[in-house]
């Protein structure tokens, strides 16, 4: 790891968006990476004809708002952990240019409620809009982070599973914390293919002390059960199809349940390597 690793960090100057830059600029300092600030606000174009035309102010006001609160997040990162800092205004929808700026990132961070502006609502058409589209790992900060609190993956058994642990095994291992594996029993397989992919974790990370629950539950309600007092929990954007899978977070019911009543970050984790599917 280096500074040429990037933590990406929308920015809309709420309280929450703040949250974010100091949860990001911790993770930075930990990965000893760079931290990049992005605010970015649709601002109207002067050239189109509209009934009552807008000053050119009106947009430049926009802007020069945008570099207040970049400054204000810059200040609040720099207090938090002493890593490089850049900040980046953008003229343009927030999802589009938090997707693109995902392509050189190495995690992108939101916090889970904004002014309307680049985080808006919880699950709003950014949060779902990155980590549906985003390049690499998003995380949505919202509720407590308890430093000594485990790191919870949810698992399914599917190829994202290994991709959702090898996060979950380095983020705890960085953090010098336990993990708990999460599944949802479906077949009399899962017991063993579960305990075989943290055995293979585990060799690569052998100082993070894990535990596994398979669950007979409902998987939203058993992960978050299981994530009481965690500081983060980890899932993939995709599971298995047809099984209600702990990954299976796209736009489906466990991603909505998990973001929305989770009391601790979500981190979302797309199949980069995977073949989309239809």
């Amino acid at each position: 790891m280096g500074h040429d690793e990037t933590v990406l960090v929308g920015v809309d100057g709420s309280p929450s968006s703040l949250d974010a830059v100091r949860w990001a600029a911790a993770e930075a300092a930990r990965r000893g990476a760079a931290l990049t600030l992005l605010f970015a606000c649709a601002v109207p174009s002067p050239e189109p004809y509209t009934p009552v035309k807008l000053p050119r102010s009106y947009r430049d006001a926009l802007l020069d708002q945008g570099r207040e609160r970049l400054e204000e997040a810059k200040k609040v990162a720099e207090h938090t952990a002493a890593v490089p800092v850049r900040t980046e205004l953008r003229a343009g929808q927030p999802v589009a240019e938090l997707v693109r700026a995902s392509e050189t990132a190495d995690l992108a961070v939101l916090g889970s409620r904004g002014l309307g502006g680049i985080t808006g609502l919880l699950l709003g058409s950014v949060a779902v809009g990155l980590a549906t589209h985003g390049h690499c790992p998003v995380v949505v900060v919202r509720g407590a982070v308890p430093e000594d609190g485990p790191i919870v993956a949810g698992v399914d058994g599917s190829p994202l599973s290994d991709t959702v642990l090898g996060f979950a095994f380095a983020t705890a291992a960085a953090r010098g914390v336990r993990l708990i594996a999460v599944q949802a029993l479906a077949s009399a397989d899962d017991e063993e293919d579960l305990t075989s992919r943290l055995q293979r974790w585990k060799a690569e990370y052998p100082r993070v002390e894990v535990s596994q629950r398979l669950v007979e539950d409902r998987p939203v309600r058993a992960l978050l059960q299981a994530a009481e007092g965690a500081q983060l929990i980890v899932v993939g954007s995709r599971g298995r199809g047809g099984r209600g899978g702990l990954a299976g977070i796209g736009l489906g019911s466990t991603s909505h349940g998990v973001l929305h009543h989770a009391e601790c970050p979500v981190a979302v984790l797309r199949p980069q390597a995977l073949p989309e599917r239809a």
